[in-house]
């Protein structure tokens, strides 16, 4: 049996390869892929798996936007740190999934469960599960991040959501910038802030970048079908949306 590893955290692709070794020493198991754009070209230039093991938060975005490009032939089990209410969604939707950390008990039994459903019978069309799951996830109930506590020098400032501009992340920085360009270094990585932010008002560009609507000037059509973003205020680097997720940015625009 061939198993597709998509985790952008190779310690965890690391420890989720011994793991099913240790468990089935005959899987073959591909090398991991890390991010949408990697998955949306390998599952359209590939042969499929049998199952994919898959993240939910990747380097550039969230593995359902490579699920909805280029629908898996295979059955997916979802590896997520989420919370409760993510995992309510899973449970009604009818999806598989894992909490991490992961202990092999459990992928045992899903492994089981996966032999076991399989020789029944064919896997389902997994995009109507799909759809309707980031539908419920992303729907109204969500608690989503209103505001930012910020240290400068000896004092604590708080700063809406609604007030930035966008999340920049420069050598293992994050920073928080503000329309009047002023900027503060917060704790959180941009795939922290990729979960706790209202995806209706804020989009992960790439690696570096989530932006917030309202500080997306001008939109450049760019080399090899990317995008290319005039920020308001200007980002230290140009700011480019991969041509995988640039329908996925017009979308958003146009929601």
């Amino acid at each position: 049996m061939t198993v597709l590893l998509i985790e952008d955290e190779q310690p965890a692709a690391r420890r989720l390869t011994n793991l099913l070794h240790e468990i089935d020493p005959a899987l073959h198991i591909l090398p991991a892929l890390d991010s949408v754009t990697d998955t949306v070209a390998y599952l359209k230039t590939q042969p499929h798996p049998d199952l994919i093991l898959s993240d939910i938060q990747l380097s550039d975005g969230l593995s359902f936007e490579a699920f909805r490009q280029v629908e898996p032939r295979c059955p997916i089990i979802f590896t997520t740190a989420y919370d409760e209410y993510a995992v309510q969604a899973f449970k009604l939707n009818s999806l598989d999934y894992l909490l991490k950390p992961i202990v092999s008990d459990e992928l045992r039994a899903a492994l089981a469960k996966f032999n076991r459903q399989t020789a029944q019978a064919p896997a389902p069309p997994l995009a109507p599960n799909l759809a309707h799951f980031w539908q419920t996830l992303s729907g109204a109930g969500r608690a989503y991040r209103q505001r930012f506590l910020i240290t400068y020098r000896d004092t604590y400032r708080a700063i809406r959501a609604e007030d930035v501009a966008y999340f920049y992340s420069e050598n293992k920085i994050t920073r928080l910038v503000c329309p009047d360009a002023k900027w503060f270094s917060i704790p959180e990585t941009l795939d922290q802030l990729a979960d706790q932010l209202d995806p209706r008002q804020f989009f992960r560009a790439n690696r570096q970048c989530i932006v917030s609507i309202d500080s997306i000037g001008t939109i450049h059509k760019h080399f090899n079908g990317r995008l290319k973003l005039d920020l308001l205020p200007p980002a230290p680097d140009d700011v480019f949306v991969s041509r995988d997720r640039a329908d996925e940015l017009k979308d958003w625009l146009n929601g």
